[in-house]
């Protein structure tokens, strides 16, 4: 027999400032304070800025099943999944995807051994596992596909302080003086890591400079998480001479990103696998046209709010890009539609959805009794 519980903890691998699971998981805890439980967030590790607001691991406590449940962040293997595993209260799975080995392991063999084990984690936690939410379509179809048996979309609650931070008027300026130039933006926003094909950007734009034209600019925004993979399109950058036209930003403030959003004339996509991806709405919100290959979440998340590719040949890429700045209707179509599309994933939303989950576990549980 199951009652309400008193409390339902979240548990998360890591937990950063500035990161759209992080920020997800912070997010959860208010909505679950807000519906009556007693909630905190147990990771194995966590940037410091967020000391006293997550506790050690080693801390999570472990009361009689009925009175606390646990939410598990999943995005990447790690012992947290462990403790899920054994804890004896009520399990919740909360999925933002775990990229696939293959795509990470050549360039980071550490990754490449936690994305593993997270994948076989998810699966070990199907049979024990009252429900499983899911940023995306793409990826509560991931989970049946591993054993959940019980499934429903969530989706992420955005930090929308990308939205709405207004842009720093010193990187306005010197954007807009290089576009005064000549020549267009792409901007490309991720983590510098080897699934989100940086590569494949690069190379579409020499394909650009070469057929349209020979002044476009990219910028990449965004940490650099391996520096192996980092060093190798610097390289790469250099082979081609395309030093003086890419721009490897880094990780830069909410106002700095806005200037990039508000200064280009493009985002273009080339990553092989994306849960979500939050920067398509980020660019949409800050109406920015978006040309992105068409994999994974991706196609769900823009809908007919971007050029969707089903290749990312360079050739096809480029072209694509320029259509895009050329046929003015199209722009202003897409412009329009990225903005209805952005009011679909509103904060406020997401919070309902997620606290729509815990009450259907809840509403479960108690015709358990």
């Amino acid at each position: 027999m199951r009652t309400r519980p008193v409390r339902i903890d979240q548990v998360i691998p890591s937990i950063v400032e500035r990161d759209a699971v992080s920020h997800h998981t912070l997010e959860a805890q208010c909505v679950l304070h807000s519906m009556g439980f007693v909630s905190e967030i147990y990771a194995c590790s966590m940037g410091p800025g967020l000391a006293g607001r997550v506790h050690p691991l080693s801390e999570l406590p472990r009361e009689r099943s009925e009175r606390q449940w646990v939410c598990y962040q999943a995005s990447i293997g790690s012992p947290a999944a462990d403790a899920v595993a054994s804890h004896p209260g009520l399990k919740l799975v909360d999925y933002h995807n775990i990229s696939p080995f293959e795509l990470i392991e050549r360039w980071m063999p550490h990754l490449g051994g936690e994305v593993r084990l997270g994948r076989r984690q998810l699966a070990e936690l199907a049979p024990v596992v009252a429900l499983g939410f899911a940023d995306s379509e793409f990826n509560r179809v991931e989970l049946e596909e591993v054993g959940y048996r019980h499934t429903m979309v969530a989706p992420l609650m955005v930090d929308t302080a990308n939205f709405y931070s207004p842009p720093d008027p010193r990187v306005v300026d010197r954007l807009e003086a290089a576009r005064g130039l000549g020549g267009h933006d792409w901007l490309f926003v991720g983590q510098m890591l080897p699934h989100k094909a940086h590569h494949d950007v690069i190379k579409a734009l020499a394909c650009a400079r070469k057929m349209f034209d020979p002044e476009t600019r990219l910028h990449l925004v965004g940490r650099e998480s391996c520096p192996a993979y980092a060093d190798a399109l610097r390289r790469f950058v250099s082979a081609l001479g395309l030093t003086t036209a890419v721009e490897f930003v880094g990780s830069i403030s909410p106002g700095e990103l806005s200037a990039y959003y508000a200064s280009s004339d493009v985002l273009v996509c080339c990553s092989e696998h994306e849960g979500f991806c939050v920067p398509l709405l980020e660019a949409m919100h800050h109406k920015l046209p978006v040309v992105a290959y068409g994999v994974a979440a991706v196609p769900e998340t823009l809908l007919d709010a971007g050029i969707v590719l089903p290749s990312k040949s360079p050739v096809l890429v480029a072209t694509a890009v320029q259509r895009l700045l050329t046929d003015h209707q199209l722009h202003d179509s897409l412009v329009s539609a990225g903005l209805r599309r952005t009011r679909s994933f509103t904060v406020e939303g997401a919070r309902r959805a997620f606290a729509q989950a815990i009450e259907q576990v809840l509403q479960a549980a108690s015709e358990c009794r």
